[in-house]
């Protein structure tokens, strides 16, 4: 390959023989961060090959790390130690690749035989990798646009050092890839929240699911895809992914919507469709999707990925065989059923589904008053309430925040809560032809992390309460708990819960065994 790059070691002058690319390269070369991004996301380096190769190095030498050019000297080093000068390994494939596949791409066996070569020393080098099932794809794709394997282990070692957790590129322990496995469950909540709930009602796994949703990427997706995603990945870091995953989920929707009833395996027909995503859309398509979502910061992605991070150890989770899947089996209710509840838990956010839903307050048991309504749940964040009215409509609310801090002033009612409060309305079990316009009305259709005081979330005194507030509330419950109303509201985005007045049949809040605090920008 060296001989086609022009670079050290080249028989051939490249200038001379692709002077176009060799211009669009001078170009690269005399371009700042922002311009390199504009290009990465446009394909500017995408032909030839030896134009990318070239840009690829240029980025990696650019990313600041503590990864430098002895990177070489070192991969030839732990070669000769580990391998000997036959070159041969019998060494296993490295604990932190997960399941041992290679993604071959446009790999021959002996580019494979080069993988896994570079991976066994990348796990000699960095022993405190456990966890990376990506890092089989990132050699495999770089191998292709590298002068040899000691300049492809350089790059790798310059992404797995880079230590800025704001533009992050590669993890290291399951830990930290669960929790961004959880912080995109969260962003799939807010802009997918579909394909969500027709996982949660088929009783499959999401945990699964969305544990696969970086693979979808980096292992799933055809070649020519991959490195285009490749090219503004190593611009622009993981939140890249997010953004493309995200868009393939989309397509997903659309394509799985007309044939829910016939897929068994949702996380395998995932798989299936990202490998053949040539049907449904272009790259290009793709990429203009991805960069069409208006997601949160980084700053508040990582405030986000902290909290998910945090629920895990509390939650006593480290590597993939600690995790349980919650079980509702037990699970009873007088509003919902076991599998509308199932759905509900799946939509709130990931750092508290990973707990079970404690009950605090029943009419059924504690009587019809908002005094021991807020005796029981004050104390208590998040909550999810459940209301069965006497025409047997069913609606709720998820509260992101801890009813004792209602206040009243002489100015009215003090509102409190966060965007990650959302409203809802009884779960459409049958779930062909679902769309986002669906009567599930969440706040996840508007941002998550929204830190705006005019939002209205959550109100009440000893005579009344309100969830939501803006221009109608969403539920109006009355001091004795008997009758209620529901309004639009222009904080949900939500028509009326249920029909405009009505009688309580039942009223629920359930809890969630946790002690976790609330990242600051969150409670704001």
């Amino acid at each position: 390959f060296n001989i086609l790059t022009g670079n050290k070691g080249s028989l051939k002058d490249w200038e001379k023989i692709d002077p176009e690319a060799a211009t669009r390269y001078g170009k690269i070369l005399s371009s700042d961060h922002y311009e390199l991004k504009a290009m990465g996301r446009t394909g500017f380096w995408s032909m030839p090959h030896t134009l990318r190769a070239k840009a690829y190095q240029h980025i990696i030498h650019s990313i600041e790390s503590t990864s430098t050019t002895a990177d070489l000297d070192t991969y030839h080093g732990i070669v000769r130690k580990l391998f000997g000068e036959l070159q041969t390994s019998t060494h296993p494939f490295p604990k932190f690749m997960e399941d041992g596949e290679i993604p071959r791409y446009c790999l021959n066996k002996a580019g494979l035989n080069s993988v896994k070569k570079i991976l066994i020393c990348i796990n000699h080098h960095f022993p405190d990798v456990s966890f990376c099932p990506i890092l089989s794809a990132l050699v495999s794709l770089l191998l292709h646009f590298s002068e040899d394997e000691a300049q492809c282990f350089h790059s790798i070692c310059s992404l797995v050092s880079y230590t800025d957790p704001k533009k992050h590129y590669i993890d290291r322990t399951f830990l930290t890839s669960r929790a961004l496995c959880m912080t995109f469950g969260d962003l799939a909540n807010k802009y997918c929240r579909g394909i969500r709930k027709l996982i949660a009602s088929s009783h499959q796994n999401l945990f699964e699911f969305y544990s696969d949703w970086i693979m979808w990427i980096f292992a799933d997706l055809p070649f020519t895809y991959a490195i285009r995603v490749l090219d503004v990945y190593l611009m622009e870091g993981y939140k890249v992914l997010y953004r493309v995953a995200l868009a393939l989920l989309s397509f997903y929707k659309v394509c799985v919507s007309s044939r829910v009833a016939h897929v068994d395996d949702f996380r395998q027909d995932m798989k299936s469709f990202v490998q053949n995503v040539g049907r449904h859309s272009t790259i290009d398509a793709l990429l203009q999707r991805a960069f069409s979502i208006q997601l949160p910061t980084r700053k508040e992605l990582t405030y986000l990925f902290n909290a998910n991070k945090d629920a895990l150890i509390h939650k006593d989770i480290h590597n993939k065989s600690s995790y349980q899947a919650m079980d509702f089996r037990a699970f009873r209710s007088s509003v919902v059923t076991e599998t509308e509840m199932r759905v509900i838990w799946a939509w709130i956010p990931e750092r508290f589904a990973l707990f079970s839903p404690v009950q605090l307050f029943s009419t059924n048991i504690h009587g019809r008053s908002l005094f021991s309504f807020y005796s029981k749940v004050e104390g208590h964040d998040p909550t999810v309430l459940l209301l069965k009215t006497e025409d047997e409509e069913i609606c709720g609310a998820f509260l992101s925040s801890d009813w004792a801090q209602k206040n009243c002033d002489e100015k009215g009612f003090k509102f409190f809560g966060t965007g990650e409060c959302f409203v809802f309305t009884r779960p459409v079990l049958q779930i062909s032809g679902m769309s986002d316009k669906s009567s599930q009305n969440q706040r996840y259709e508007s941002a998550s992390f929204c830190t705006l005081s005019t939002f209205k979330f959550m109100a009440g005194n000893d005579e009344t309460l309100f969830i939501g507030g803006d221009d109608g509330h969403a539920l109006h419950l009355q001091a004795d708990l008997t009758a209620g109303s529901s309004e639009h509201c222009d904080t949900f985005e939500s028509p009326p819960l249920c029909k405009g007045c009505f009688k309580i049949q039942s009223l629920e809040v359930w809890g969630i065994q946790h002690s976790l605090s609330v990242p600051p920008l969150l409670s704001q």
